[in-house]
């Protein structure tokens, strides 16, 4: 058995349970291969408009990482904080919520070696999907579209023994309007970081993992289980990095099998 590389945080987001495109089974092992004190699922892990629309792409798999948060609340003693993304927007009408090692939460603040780091899905930077829910799900349609796109690409590409390739993160990274996009919400979370008077900022939303730094404020965006496949992780001294399921060390991806 592989022992657990234990870390102070991790960040997850975007894992759109729900949803055909989820990769369910990669973070499942992702968590039995690691550990933390607080564990920050920062949005969309459970995807409401997809749920609402069709409940057949909720597996056995998709129970089975609801009851791997308990089992770390209960046997890890993890503390889990769960900020309310867009796509489980449902979690409105409970927010906030608190019980023993838990809570549900609209954002957190994270106290890190001396540092506040402000938490938050990010969406709330988005004018799509805040003022205009209707487009949002158009747009929603057309994304589920390149990632059906996406999962036939890399069929093909892993049958001829090549590694997985996102289709929808490569023209995150061409598209100018894309670029334009994420640019922009990146520096709106900085805005508001500095006026929280804060260090940094931690989110997700956009599924573009991240780790750098805008003058003095570091920004994190944790990324996502349906294209990149990352996760935050702080370790003990504070030092916080992406980690990528594709990067993960080899002895640990043998758990993932």
């Amino acid at each position: 058995m592989v022992s657990q590389t234990r870390y102070r945080t991790i960040v997850l987001s975007d894992i759109h349970l729900g949803s055909k495109h989820s990769k369910v089974h990669e973070v499942l092992g992702f968590l039995s291969s690691f550990s933390c004190e607080k564990l920050i699922l920062n949005g969309d892990i459970i995807d409401g408009w997809q749920l609402r629309k069709s409940q057949k792409y909720w597996s056995e798999k998709n129970t089975q990482f609801i009851k791997k948060i308990i089992s770390k609340i209960v046997k890890e003693q993890t503390d889990v904080v769960y900020v309310r993304g867009n796509h489980d927007d449902f979690l409105d009408k409970i927010v906030p919520f608190a019980f023993p090692n838990i809570q549900v939460v609209k954002d957190y603040m994270l106290e890190s070696n001396g540092k506040r780091y402000f938490v938050l899905h990010g969406d709330v930077f988005d004018n799509i999907t805040v003022n205009m829910r209707w487009l949002a799900m158009i747009g929603d349609v057309g994304y589920n579209f390149l990632l059906n796109l996406n999962r036939i690409y890399n069929y093909f590409r892993i049958k001829r023994g090549k590694p997985y390739f996102s289709l929808a993160q490569h023209m995150k990274q061409k598209v100018k309007s894309a670029v334009s996009y994420i640019s922009d919400f990146e520096k709106e979370l900085v805005r508001l970081t500095k006026h929280k008077h804060c260090s940094g900022v931690i989110c997700g939303h956009i599924h573009s993992p991240a780790n750098c730094y805008y003058g003095d404020i570091h920004y994190l965006n944790s990324g996502d289980w349906v294209e990149s496949l990352s996760a935050l992780v702080e370790d003990a001294q504070g030092n916080w990095s992406v980690l990528h399921y594709q990067t993960v060390p080899a002895e640990v991806e043998a758990v993932f099998a």
